[in-house]
């Protein structure tokens, strides 16, 4: 039943102590009303217990604002929350998304991650493209969502606060994939659960990739703050030629730092009994922090971003579908996730408040017996990109190999 205000409280007596839940939780539709967020559909989700989360329904569901009792967890970049009207993936050589990129959860994908990249169109069934240019992370961040539902669901003495859409990634002659959402939360809880499925709506075998950009933010950012996981591997580091050079390793968060160049490490997470893998980052500080869980079958690789420019003051958990090498490299190692005709792929998070220094140390206490990471602030880079398997048919019709 749900815990409010220092109580547990049954459906009834719940609802004797206010005339709608609304009063204290639930979840709502609003239209956002000026400048770049202009005409964006926002659903709002508050728990009661402190818990407040928006979903931007016109920008593929993504989570924009993720905050625990007025503190902020999700990150905002200058570029806002830009209207899908105004987003641009196919600008500036492919890059055009860092001008819509802000909040707690970029969805990346459907068919492609990573850098820009031009790959293969055999797949298109279009004599008259030989390749296909992909721009920055994929285009699906930018495609409105069909809102199916939302609203509170009690299940005896649960209350359950949910949404649900679909985003379709289309074109004639291509891929026609569409991400099922479903995102959860419960009235008293400090939890956010997510649930997607990704299906080939098409007749075509088309490529498939994705990943999770969780951004995270001041005050869960800032000096000393620490990031926990179960490492077993440094695979490798964007800025490896340079690795020591800004003196900012992988485990501890420093100050807003003037000047400072981005840094992605890809790293080998081992997960629990469960196959669920626990990341968190965590201000002692402020006894605050967030845990984030997924599973190990469904992504296998994890990357860490670290932007600490100030102004731009972020950290991002990673989990993707495939390595850092990108696109073509995972069509060259057979590596490449190909769904057939209405096939598809279901993933999950959860990402879990730690409010209190009892919470922070049971999930270090959680992460550390799943495996513990290194001590060093830069660990030697192996190199490592292991096999990944389990990625479906590699041949077409003709048994001809897919690139």
């Amino acid at each position: 039943m749900p815990h409010l205000f220092g109580t547990s409280l049954s459906r009834t007596e719940v609802a004797a102590r206010c005339g709608s839940l609304g009063q204290f939780a639930g979840v709502r539709l609003m239209t956002l009303g000026d400048g770049v967020e202009r005409g964006i559909r926002l659903l709002e989700f508050r728990t009661g217990s402190g818990l407040r989360a928006t979903v931007l329904v016109d920008r593929a569901m993504d989570l924009a604002e993720v905050e625990h009792n007025g503190r902020a967890i999700g990150w905002h970049s200058p570029a806002g929350f830009r209207h899908p009207g105004l987003h641009d993936p196919e600008a500036e050589a492919g890059l055009g998304w860092t001008r819509s990129f802000s909040g707690f959860l970029v969805t990346c994908g459907l068919d492609h991650i990573l850098g820009p990249a031009d790959v293969s169109a055999d797949t298109y069934g279009y004599p008259h493209r030989a390749t296909v240019r992909q721009t920055l992370h994929g285009r699906v961040t930018g495609i409105p969502a069909q809102l199916t539902g939302y609203g509170e669901t009690w299940q005896a003495d649960r209350c359950i606060l949910w949404a649900e859409g679909i985003v379709r990634q289309a074109t004639v002659f291509g891929e026609n994939l569409w991400l099922h959402r479903r995102i959860e939360a419960d009235v008293g809880g400090n939890e956010l659960r997510l649930t997607d499925r990704v299906v080939n709506a098409g007749f075509q075998p088309t490529p498939h990739m994705f990943f999770y950009h969780i951004n995270l933010g001041y005050p869960v950012l800032d000096d000393g703050s620490r990031y926990l996981a179960p490492i077993t591997d440094v695979v490798w580091a964007a800025h490896a030629a340079t690795y020591r050079a800004q003196g900012v390793g992988y485990d501890r968060i420093p100050a807003p730092i003037q000047g400072f160049r981005e840094q992605v490490w890809q790293h080998e997470m081992a997960a629990n009994a469960d196959g669920v893998v626990p990341v968190a980052v965590v201000n002692d500080r402020l006894g605050f922090g967030i845990e984030v869980s997924t599973r190990k079958d469904q992504f296998p690789c994890a990357y860490q971003w670290q932007y600490f420019q100030a102004g731009n003051y972020t950290m991002g958990l990673e989990p993707s579908t495939h390595h850092i090498l990108g696109n073509q490299a995972a069509r060259d190692r057979g590596e490449m996730i190909w769904l057939g005709a209405q096939e598809g792929r279901d993933y999950a998070a959860t990402f879990r408040v730690l409010d209190g220094a009892s919470a922070i140390a049971e999930a270090a206490g959680r992460i550390a017996a799943v495996a513990r990471q290194p001590a060093e602030a830069f660990p030697e880079l192996s190199g490592n990109f292991r096999p990944l398997v389990g990625r479906g048919a590699d041949q077409d019709s003709n048994g001809a190999v897919r690139r």
